[in-house]
């Protein structure tokens, strides 16, 4: 049996998958500072839940903001194209892919065989991104876990003007103070996310299928937000989080394949996972 991996290190999380014919693991965790630790520890917990030793993976790929700190790592991918090819693999009909992350956004057009023919990212500021829901909700002290389905018991989502998330926080603070319901409020800050979010896709021809990924597609309230601004269904992966990390192990897979084709192994580093110290 051969087994791959993919280290996802996220602005915000960090996400390890293993994979044979299907997943056999995955581990999502909050990323800090040292990522070097991180790294080890994600993958420390993904081979010990699959019963696994590091020998035992065939090739590892490490994307996102981070993944330039996996020194076990075989390749390094950048995220763009880890997400078109986990989401294809979860879907293959989508064409669009849409990420809100914690700290950006994206959008990916995908083709049938998952990898990407165009992308748009707002990595500029938080309103476009999961933090913008996390400030608001701090703000109003609700759990951001919560957000979603507050959202949902609106009558009259608030129309919120300010799109930048300093103005955006007093204006709610305003609003409350006016007696506004606070499911209201709530629905009014994920409808200005989400218009956000979908004038940015809508720079590129966005088609269907639509598919939403990272920690905004736990967000049911978004979601519902999203789908009005972009007027269709939007498809959710089982896990939203891992897609990234899913299609690193994929790609790491592809490569292998190739390469046995050609009659040759693909090189791969001599690997460790020994602890980073903090000095």
């Amino acid at each position: 049996m051969e087994y791959y991996a993919g280290i996802d290190i996220g602005s915000t999380m960090t996400k390890a998958v293993i994979l044979a014919e299907e997943i056999v693991a995955s581990v999502i965790g909050p990323t800090g500072p040292e990522h070097r630790r991180l790294a080890n520890k994600v993958m420390e917990e993904a081979l010990r839940r699959a019963g696994l030793a590091l020998e035992s993976i065939t090739y590892i790929i490490s994307t996102g903001y981070g993944r330039i700190n996996v020194p076990f790592a075989d390749k390094q991918v950048t995220e763009i194209s880890c997400h078109a090819r986990g989401v294809g693999s979860l879907f293959p009909q989508a064409r669009t892919v849409i990420d809100i992350g914690g700290q950006d956004s994206k959008a990916i057009t995908i083709d049938a065989n998952g990898r990407p023919t165009n992308f748009i990212m707002n990595d500029k500021c938080a309103a476009g991104s999961g933090r913008f829901i996390e400030v608001i909700a701090d703000s109003l002290g609700v759990k951001l876990e919560e957000m979603g389905d507050i959202s949902l018991r609106s009558t009259h989502p608030a129309k919120i003007s300010n799109i930048c998330t300093i103005w955006a926080q007093q204006e709610v603070a305003a609003r409350l103070a006016e007696g506004v319901p606070v499911p209201d409020l709530v629905a009014g800050i994920h409808e200005a996310l989400a218009d956000r979010v979908a004038r940015m896709a809508k720079r590129l021809k966005v088609e269907k299928e639509v598919v939403l990924t990272g920690g905004g597609a736990k967000n049911k309230g978004l979601l519902k937000a999203l789908s009005e601004q972009l007027g269709c269904e939007i498809l959710v992966p089982p896990e939203p989080l891992i897609t990234g990390a899913l299609g690193a192990a994929l790609l790491g897979k592809d490569i292998v394949q190739k390469a046995l084709k050609s009659g040759k192994r693909p090189e791969t580093k001599k690997r460790t996972l020994e602890e980073a110290k903090l000095h």
